[in-house]
Parts: structure tokens; sequence; C-alpha cells
């Protein structure tokens, strides 16, 4: 009767997200912008996006945190609209904006009335072309970075171990560094240096558009035509590939730094949808990570914090979509009176189990259907669905990767789960850091730390 329940769920689920989905057109303009342009005409609002192919991902060092410092810069006027111009116009409709920089791209939203879409068109082409790097605007903002990153990682124990954590996993990957940057790098960094990284990068044959929303495809596209379309292209470098040295054994790291609990990351190095070429194999996993930690229900969560009441909080992360490969990363802090080695030792239990004894017809169909659920219901948010579009295609995939992501889910069955743990959760590919709390501890929030498209909450956002 349950597996019959779940089965309904999906296939309601699926069907409804399927009939209700509207056409998607894609268009190219002479310049190289590619245009995508969703219609949802259930609200009367668009949200119109840029999103440029470069990142964290795109520096080596000594410029690492440069393409997060350009996305604060981009809010500091062009030289036909002054610093402030841009707030002002895009609040002065109604609407509201913001970016974010991650790993393998930079993008620019606003949300705004469907008739507004024009404003967004005139001040994004704008921006791409003129903006305004001043000394004294780079010397403001370059602090601004300096002290989010002493908030976010220098001063956060947890993720100051998560940055450790990624620089021992990725060797000669360009995740070895966060978005954030280096602070040594931040602090050298130039305002030429800045200028020179936007007028390499942000070019229109580097970028797409993204609509979502109330608008009409054909009108969506005269506009871009009107307002990108004379914008000249120019060639952004082609970057040599960085692949990721082989591992050979488990590698381990310990942090010790003030702080008030333990804290334990577990990864293993993964594929994605962009550096495999076997996608049954990803989804698979995507799959797997639910299945250890993705719900309150989920192994990790039920058997390890309820039942033995050894883990106090557990998060399980993987991201599909990133562009060189990924981690599968389990995020553990101890119930008070329990051990980091009794903790280890609990997940390696958990995860040999997965791999030798199949996952149940139940249990998947239930996993699957949360999974499904979420990217459902997410549909509602005109800014998820042009995630959606967007992020596939700024890893070298077509947008309409992410909009069959829920029949790909449902296709996955109890031995492509098993077989990718079997392949994947090897302790070659594992790398272990440990936080141990000094005496001097600093009283420090603790917070649940699941990244999400390379960065640690998810984004950089302005």
């Amino acid at each position: 009767m349950l597996i019959q329940y779940f089965v309904f769920v999906l296939g309601f689920l699926c069907s409804t997200i399927f009939a209700a989905s509207p056409a998607i057109h894609e268009y190219h303009l002479d310049n190289g912008l590619k245009l995508i342009v969703k219609e949802d005409h259930r609200s009367p609002v668009v949200l119109s996006s840029i999103w440029y192919k470069v990142g964290g991902s795109y520096e080596h060092n000594g410029l690492t945190g440069i393409s997060h410092v350009l996305e604060h810069m981009m809010f500091r006027g062009t030289t036909q609209y002054p610093a402030g111009d841009l707030d002002r116009m895009i609040s002065s409709v109604g609407g509201q904006q913001n970016a974010m920089t991650t790993n393998d791209y930079t993008m620019y939203y606003q949300l705004l009335p469907a008739n507004q879409l024009a404003l967004s068109f005139e001040l994004e082409a704008d921006r791409m072309q003129n903006l305004v790097i001043k000394q004294s605007d780079f010397n403001n903002e370059i602090q601004v970075v300096m002290e989010e990153r002493r908030m976010r990682f220098d001063d956060n124990p947890q993720a100051l171990t998560w940055e450790r954590f990624m620089a021992a996993a990725f060797v000669n990957n360009p995740y070895h560094h966060q978005t954030i940057g280096w602070m040594t790098d931040l602090e050298n960094m130039t305002y030429q240096n800045v200028r020179d990284w936007y007028r390499t990068w942000y070019q229109p044959n580097n970028a797409i558009v993204v609509v979502v929303g109330d608008v009409d495809a054909n009108q969506v596209l005269s506009l871009a035509k009107k307002y990108y379309g004379a914008i000249a292209k120019k060639a952004v470098p082609v970057l040599k590939p960085r692949t990721e040295i082989a591992s050979l054994g488990t590698i381990r790291v310990n942090v010790q730094v003030p702080a008030n609990v333990p804290f334990l990351i577990m990864g293993y190095r993964m594929p994605t949808l962009a550096t495999s070429k076997k996608a049954d194999q990803i989804y698979a996993l995507d799959v797997l990570s639910s299945v250890l930690g993705g719900t309150n229900s989920s192994r990790l969560q039920n058997d390890l914090v309820r039942t033995a009441q050894l883990l106090s909080n557990v998060e399980v992360s993987y991201d599909a979509f990133e562009l060189h490969g990924t981690a599968l990363q389990i995020f553990v802090t101890p119930m008070a009176g329990k051990s980091i080695a009794e903790c280890e030792a609990a997940i390696l239990k958990e995860i040999q189990r997965i791999k030798t004894e199949k996952i149940s017809v139940d249990e998947l169909e239930r996993v699957k259907a949360q999974m499904i659920a979420s990217k459902v219901y997410g549909q509602d948010s005109v800014q998820e669905q042009a995630m959606l579009l967007g992020t596939p295609e700024m890893i070298g995939l077509p947008w309409f990767v992410g909009e069959n992501y829920v029949e790909q889910i449902k296709r996955m069955t109890p031995e492509q789960v098993q077989q990718a743990a079997q392949r994947f959760l090897q302790n070659k590919a594992l790398t272990i850091a440990i936080l141990h709390p000094e005496s001097t501890a600093k009283q420090q929030p603790q917070q649940n730390l699941v990244p999400k498209n390379g960065d640690l909450y998810g984004k950089t956002v302005h």
C-alpha cells in the first residue's frame, strides 16, 4: 500500500509539472548573446536575469575573489547612470534586484512588474558596456568584501574548517579556493585588476539572458535586439583544463581554532553532469545523497540523530550542476558527550550498509517523491524557474537538462543507487576534516553548513 501511495504521488507531481509547463524559447543574437524566455502568465511579474560565464573557478592564485569583487562594483554606477540610480530606478517601479557570484558564474537579476522588462534590459545592457570603476569606489568595496570574508570564514570556525576541507579535497581543481577569495589576494588586489576582469569577461558572447514571467516571447526578443543587439562581441579567453589529480588515499585535515563544539566534514569527490558521460550515474548520486541525509526521514537523521542519539545535527550535500566536479559532503555536529571518532565510525558503517544492502522500493519511492515535490513546488517561483534554466547553461549543458530533472529522478532504480554508492563512495576519494575546539573558545553561533553551487551558503549575494 505504501509503495502504491508513493507511486501515485510521483505520477501526480510529474503529470502536474509537465502538463503545466509552458513553452520555452531560445534565441541567439548576432553578437553571440543567448536569450531564453519562458512564459508564465500566472502572475503579472517578470524575472529578468543576465548570467556571465565567469566566477571563482575562472580565477587563479593572486586574483582569487575578483569575480565577487566585480559583482560589488557593478552596483557603483555607469557613465550614463551614476551610483544609486540603478537601485532608485528599479525601486521606483516596484521592483527588486540582487546578484550572486558562484564558482561557475555571476548572475544579476531584477524582479519587476511584467510591463517593466524594458527597464531591466536597458540598465543591464548599459552596465555590460559602460561600468565606471573608480579607485575610491574600489577602496570602499574591497573593504566591504574583506569584512565579509572575516565574518563568513575567518571568524566562523565551521566555515573555516570547510574552506580547509575544500582546499585539501581539490588540489589541482579550480574549486581549491572559495568564491570569496583568499584574504591575501583581496589585500593585494587593485582596481585595475577589476577593470581588466570586467573588460575580459563581460561580453555579450559570454552572457545568457534568462527571462521568466508574464511576457510574450516575441516581444522579449524584440527588446533584446533593441538593447543588447548593438553591443559588439569580443573574444573571451579559453581556459586551459585543470584536471584534478588522482586520489591515492583518504585525506585528513585537522583544524584547531576557538569554537564551541567539535565539527566533522566527510566528503567524497564525485563527478557531475558536466564531467561525466554517464548521466544516469549522476542522477543516482543525487538520489543517494537524499537517501543518506536529504530529509528529516533520511537514514542518517533517523538512525544516528533520533535513534542512536549520536549526532546533534547532520546535513548531506551533493550538487550535480557544477562545472569541474564536486563532492558528496556530510556535515556533522556530535551530540554532547559523543566523540568525533564515534560519529565517523557510525557514518562509515551506514555508507557500507548502503553499498552492500539494496535500498528497498518503499524507501526509494519515498525519497524520490520528496525530491520531486521540492522541484515541483519550486516552479511556483519565477526565480527558481530561471535558476533551473540558467544553471545548466553555465556548465556547458543545454537548459532543458534542468527542465528534465524530474523525469530523470523518477527513472532511478534501487540497483542504480546501490551501484553508484559502490563505485563512488570509496575511501581513496574521501577527505575528512575535523574541527577541534581550542579551550579558549569564543562563543560562536552554531550553523548548519550546506554548500550549494560551490559556495558556503549557496551563493555570494550582493
